[in-house]
C-alpha cells in the first residue's frame, strides 16, 4: 500500500491539486441539499441576472436561480452521468472482450468488427445520434454514453486476454481440463483489473465531456434541471454582459476533466507492478 501511494503521488504538486479538486467536487455534489441555500429550479424573475453578494455567491441567472447552487446540482448531474455511464461500458465491454479474446474464431470475428466499425465513427457524432434515439433525461443520457465508450473496453480487455491466455500457467490449465468458467474468474479477470481501473478513471473525464456536449446541443438534460452542459448552453447568450453564467460551468467542466486524467495517469503509475516501488 505504502508503494502504491508513493508511485501514485510521484506526480508531485500536480496529482495532489487533481485529487483535492476531485474531492471537492464529489463532496459538492453529495452534500449540494445541504450546501446549496436555494431551490435550484425555483425561478424568481425579479432577483434575474443579480450581481454576487446578497446571499448569491456568484449571482443569479436570467431566471434569478442561484448560480452557485445550481453548480451544485450541476455536479451531481454530471458525475452521475459520467460514473454511471463508464459503470456500464466496463461491465459490458470486459465482457464483450472476454468472449472475443478467450473463445475467439466467431466471436472474435462478430464482436471485434463491430468494434472497429464503431470506432471508425467519430465519438461525438455517433454518441450524439445515439443520444437522439435514446431520448431526453438522465437515463437516455448514460446510454448514450456508454454505448460509446464500450469499444474502447471491449479492445483493451481483448487485448489483455489474449496476452494472458498464451502464458504458460493458462496453458497448463487448459490442457489440465479446467473448467472455463474457472480460468476466466480466477485468473484473467483478476489480471485484467489494473488495466480496466486505470481507463475507467481516465473515461469519466471523457465522459463527463460528452455529457456537457449533448446538454449543451440539447440532446441530453433538459432545462429546468441543472448540468454544466445546459448551463453553459443557457449563459452562452449572456456571454458579453454577464459572462460568468457560461464561463463558471466551463471552468468546471474543464477542472473535474483534467483532474480525472490526471489521476488515471496516477493510477496507472500506481498500478503498474514495474513501477512500484521504483519511484
Amino acid at each position: 500500500m505504502k508503494s502504491f501511494l508513493r508511485t501514485f503521488f510521484s506526480r508531485g504538486i500536480i496529482i495532489k491539486i487533481s485529487v483535492v479538486i476531485a474531492f471537492v467536487f464529489i463532496a459538492g455534489a453529495v452534500f449540494a441539499p445541504v450546501i446549496g441555500r436555494y431551490d435550484p429550479n425555483a425561478i424568481e424573475l425579479n432577483n434575474a441576472l443579480k450581481a454576487s453578494g446578497n446571499g448569491h455567491i456568484f449571482g443569479t441567472d436570467a431566471y434569478g436561480r442561484d448560480v452557485f447552487t445550481r453548480l451544485l446540482y450541476g455536479a451531481r448531474i454530471s458525475l452521475l452521468a459520467s460514473v454511471f455511464s463508464c459503470l456500464a461500458a466496463a461491465i459490458i465491454g470486459m465482457l464483450l472482450g472476454l468472449l472475443a479474446g478467450y473463445y475467439e474464431k466467431a466471436a472474435a470475428l462478430i464482436i471485434m468488427r463491430y468494434v472497429d466499425i464503431q470506432l471508425s465513427i467519430p465519438p461525438l457524432l455517433f454518441t450524439i445520434v445515439i443520444g437522439l434515439v435514446a431520448g431526453h433525461g438522465l437515463g437516455g443520457l448514460i446510454f448514450a454514453i456508454s454505448f460509446g465508450l464500450i469499444p474502447g473496453f471491449t479492445r483493451l480487455m481483448y487485448g489483455i486476454v489474449l496476452s494472458i491466455k498464451e502464458s504458460d500457467y493458462i496453458v497448463a490449465l487448459r490442457l489440465a481440463d479446467i473448467k472455463s468458467y474457472k480460468i476466466i474468474l480466477k485468473h484473467l479477470l483478476p489480471n485484467s483489473f489494473p488495466s480496466m481501473i486505470v481507463m475507467f478513471a481516465t473515461n469519466l473525464g471523457s465522459a463527463i465531456m460528452l455529457e456537457s456536449t449533448l446538454s449543451f446541443l440539447g440532446i441530453g438534460i433538459q432545462m429546468p434541471t441543472a448540468s454544466w452542459g445546459n448551463m453553459v448552453s443557457d449563459g452562452y447568450s449572456y456571454l458579453f454582459t454577464n459572462p460568468t453564467l457560461a464561463l463558471l460551468p466551463g471552468v468546471c467542466i474543464t477542472l473535474i476533466v483534467v483532474a480525472f486524467n490526471i489521476i488515471g495517469d496516477g493510477l496507472r503509475d500506481a498500478l503498474d507492478p514495474r513501477l512500484r516501488g521504483k519511484l
